[in-house]
């Protein structure tokens, strides 16, 4: 008897694991509903602090969880390890790897992927930094510069070794050249005995003329008057057109030689949403309704970095806040659904915008307030850290910045086979 009550539950399956997913599977958990979660990793990703493992600040345990261990007590969540290839609206099938799976109500929240506007010798030779896998292989690779640098005669090509670009002026581009920065400068400085120095270059290029668009005007030149204190060379108005491995090209026949380039300019929604059949919109999301849904399919939602999803005149940013607030939404709607209520429209509640430059460096605006430097930098600290999903999580961050504060230490200096 108890097993037919169970197939009765309504079933929802959410794709994705991330801010958005893992939200909506906790806000539905309490319910009587059965939930499926999708993904093709088995952990959840604390995206904003990937710049931190790949600049051997954290390690990859301190900014991932398993998903399982999140939903360890909620006996109505089942964790599917699969990657997700296409969704049949018409049967209400999801088409897995490793099989097929029926909902009653779906929610995509597969998340966004690196967006690199078609330059193909770029997404060949640069370095994406939106998963674990590829911000270890640029720890491991920047780590690497440095040993060969190290014995390396050749003047030129020793200048090229050293010279690391980072491409995108958004928070993900400051926050890792400042923190690129900070490793160089304040720790392998004290390592590499025989080195020049001088001979290192860090470089930001924004295609724009502004760096942290979103951020007020006083901030931005804060930002970039800390960059350049801490000998981060700033290049806005400049666009980058080709990559080879060696060689970067800039808009107007400059040629930087170089054997790293991190590559933070853009994001588009997963490529999931290109085998869906739906409208599409700019960064190749789908187009949503005020509930999230897709317009002619009521029982499927899409949110965060996958939905389109317009407020004013504008579509909502590709950020953690705005995913977390849908799912927060959608799991209301659903239950809505389920309870024959009304739909509730989302309304997206602005948080805010702010980023780290480094040690005792930040911007922070809210509202009203705007703030810059240690405040600001506390504030960012504590928000992150207030936002991991687990309390090891936040015990082990807030003692290695701790750390790091107060000896200027990185301690997952680490170069492993990968």
């Amino acid at each position: 008897m108890q097993n037919e009550t169970a197939v009765k539950k309504p079933h929802v399956v959410i794709v994705g694991a991330g801010f958005g997913g893992i939200r909506t599977a906790r806000a539905l958990a309490k319910n009587d509903v059965k939930i499926t979660l999708i993904d093709k990793y088995n952990y959840h990703l604390f995206q904003p602090l990937l710049y931190q493992v790949a600049t051997a600040g954290l390690s990859v345990d301190d900014i991932a969880y398993p998903v399982r261990a999140i939903f360890r007590d909620q006996k109505n969540v089942d964790f599917r390890l699969a990657e997700v290839s296409n969704v049949d609206f018409e049967t209400k099938v999801v088409t897995m790897n490793t099989g097929q799976i029926s909902y009653d109500y779906l929610v995509v929240a597969a998340g966004g992927m690196t967006n690199y506007f078609g330059m193909a010798s770029m997404e060949k030779n640069g370095f994406g930094m939106k998963t674990l896998d590829e911000s270890v292989e640029i720890r491991n690779h920047v780590l690497r510069m440095f040993e060969l640098a190290a014995h390396e005669k050749d003047a030129d090509k020793r200048r090229a070794l050293l010279t690391f670009v980072i491409v995108g002026g958004g928070p993900t581009g400051v926050e890792s050249a400042g923190a690129l920065s900070e490793l160089i400068y304040h720790v392998m400085v004290k390592e590499y005995h025989n080195m020049n120095f001088k001979e290192v270059r860090i470089m930001l290029v924004e295609a724009s003329d502004k760096l942290l668009a979103t951020m007020p005007e006083e901030l931005r030149d804060i930002t970039v008057e800390t960059l350049i204190r801490k000998h981060v060379e700033v290049r806005m108005c400049v666009q980058v057109t080709e990559y080879d491995g060696e060689r970067m090209s800039l808009k107007g026949g400059e040629v930087i030689p170089t054997y790293t380039v991190i590559w933070a300019a853009g994001v588009k929604a997963n490529n999931l949403i290109d085998t869906l059949d739906v409208e599409q919109a700019s960064m190749r999301r789908a187009i949503v309704n005020e509930y999230l849904q897709l317009p002619t399919r009521p029982e499927v939602f899409i949110i965060g970095d996958a939905a389109h999803c317009m407020q004013g005149e504008r579509p909502l940013p590709m950020v953690a806040p705005v995913a977390m607030q849908q799912a927060d939404a959608t799991a209301k709607n659903i239950r809505n659904i389920i309870r024959g209520k009304e739909l509730k429209k989302f309304v997206y509640k602005e948080m805010g915008n702010m980023a780290t430059i480094g040690r005792n460096a930040a911007v922070v605006h809210m509202g009203k307030f705007k703030t810059h430097g240690f405040i600001a930098w506390a504030i960012w600290s504590f928000v992150h850290i207030l936002r991991l999903i687990d309390f090891r999580n936040r015990a082990v961050v807030f003692v290695k910045w701790m750390w790091d504060y107060l000896v200027y230490e990185r301690v997952v200096r680490i170069i492993t086979r990968q």
